[in-house]
């Protein structure tokens, strides 16, 4: 089985992770996991003011970061994964990725803000779910 663990650095995704290693057999043997981290993209003037270099620099830092504690959980528990970043909306980026390389499911957790909050500030979870044409787990 093929899983896709979204990744932020939240309380929220470390959450997720908790769950998974805490019911791997539930997922089968031959478990294919991929750790995915998605950045907002820095605005275009922006960048370009900075140089590709530290705008990488940065990009790398930041998802190094954002994956540390899930990286460390995984490694801990012994569960193998790759690693993978991405650029743009994490919400359309974590479901084209999960579409793209056919996963079996996508694994997630949510800060859980509420109707109101999603409608004005939309959610990534949401967004996800819209999107996705894979089964989604929601851990909150």
């Amino acid at each position: 089985m093929k899983i896709l663990l979204a990744a932020d650095g939240s309380k929220y995704s470390a959450r997720a992770v908790d769950y998974l290693i805490k019911h791997r057999a539930q997922f089968g043997d031959g478990l294919n996991l991929v750790l995915l981290h998605v950045r907002m993209p820095i605005p275009g003037r922006a960048a370009s003011a900075l140089g590709k270099a530290v705008v990488a620099k940065y990009y790398a830092d930041e998802s190094r970061k954002a994956m540390a504690s899930a990286r460390r959980k995984l490694e801990r528990a012994r569960l193998p994964f790759a690693e993978v970043h991405r650029l743009g909306d994490p919400g359309g980026e974590i479901a084209r990725y999960a579409v793209g390389s056919k996963c079996d499911l996508v694994l997630m957790g949510s800060h859980g803000h509420g109707m109101l909050t999603n409608l004005v500030l939309g959610s990534c979870t949401s967004k996800v779910l819209a999107r996705c044409k894979v089964p989604v787990l929601v851990i909150r």
